[in-house]
Formats: structure tokens, C-alpha cells, sequence
């Protein structure tokens, strides 16, 4: 029942799939989706990806621009695409103004030096969530971590 659930949450629409692509290529992965075991604590709720300071930040699936500018003092896209997922790219110094529509592989921005946490010059911080519950971009692509839950919980 959770794995269904877990499964159900990642599902875009009934329907024909959505076709969602790396932001920045090449992709490398520096650290991945670890989010934390209760929503109040800290975690990573998203993965970065290696980039060099400049680099093209592209939308990983069409959809609605629901912001572009910055928050707390570093560039932010917002995406929301069908079925209610919502992708984030930081720091980004945005092309794109809030609601322009964009398709997949659309470029979006340039990515800004910056990111905490980072082990290089420069990461694309790339974020999913469905409402407020945070998820795995990497499963846009088919590559996100499977986890199995108990059918019965104590």
C-alpha cells in the first residue's frame, strides 16, 4: 500500500507520459535526494549537479514558468508542469519570466556561482515537489532511488 503510494505520488497524469531530460548536461551528479525523516528537519530536498558558473539551465519538462527571480538572495526558477509536479532550479540567473510557458529542453537561465554545500565552483541545485511533499528528480528520469516500505506500519 505505501509503495503503491509512493509510486501514485511520481505519476504525472493518466495518459500519455511526460518526457523529461537532464537541466544541464553533461549531468553529474555531486550529491544526491536525501530528504529528512521528518519535514521539519533538515535534509537535502533535491540533487545538485556539477555545472561550471554560466552554464545553459535548461527545463527539464514543459510547463508554466510560476517564478523566476530571486529568493533569499539567489536566483530561483520555478516550473509547474502536469499533474501538479513543480521543478526548481538555484542559483540561475533566470531567462525567462514568470508565466511564460516553456517545453522540455527549453533553456531557462545560467547557472550562478554560489550554491552552499557545493565541492566545486558551481552547482545546479534541481528540485521536485507534488504540493508540499518533496521528491526525487533524479525519477523524472527513470534513475531515483526505489524504497520499499512496510505494508504495515507499528
Amino acid at each position: 500500500m505505501h509503495v503503491l503510494a509512493v509510486v501514485l505520488l511520481l505519476l504525472p497524469t493518466l495518459g500519455a507520459a511526460p518526457s523529461y531530460q537532464w537541466p544541464v548536461l553533461p549531468p553529474q551528479v555531486l550529491r544526491r535526494f536525501d530528504p529528512p525523516p521528518e519535514p521539519w528537519l533538515a535534509g537535502h530536498r533535491g540533487v545538485d549537479l556539477g555545472a561550471p558558473v554560466g552554464a545553459r539551465v535548461r527545463a527539464a519538462g514543459g510547463g508554466v514558468v510560476v517564478h523566476a527571480g530571486p529568493v533569499a538572495g539567489r536566483g530561483v526558477v520555478s516550473i509547474l508542469h502536469a499533474g501538479g509536479l513543480r521543478t526548481t532550479y538555484e542559483p540561475v540567473t533566470a531567462s525567462v519570466q514568470t508565466g511564460e510557458t516553456v517545453a522540455a529542453g527549453a533553456p531557462i537561465g545560467a547557472v550562478e556561482a554560489g550554491h552552499p554545500g557545493c565541492p566545486q565552483a558551481a552547482c545546479l541545485h534541481w528540485g521536485l515537489r507534488r504540493g508540499d511533499v518533496y521528491l526525487d528528480p533524479l525519477a523524472l528520469l527513470g534513475l531515483g532511488r526505489v524504497r520499499l516500505l512496510p505494508l504495515d506500519r507499528p
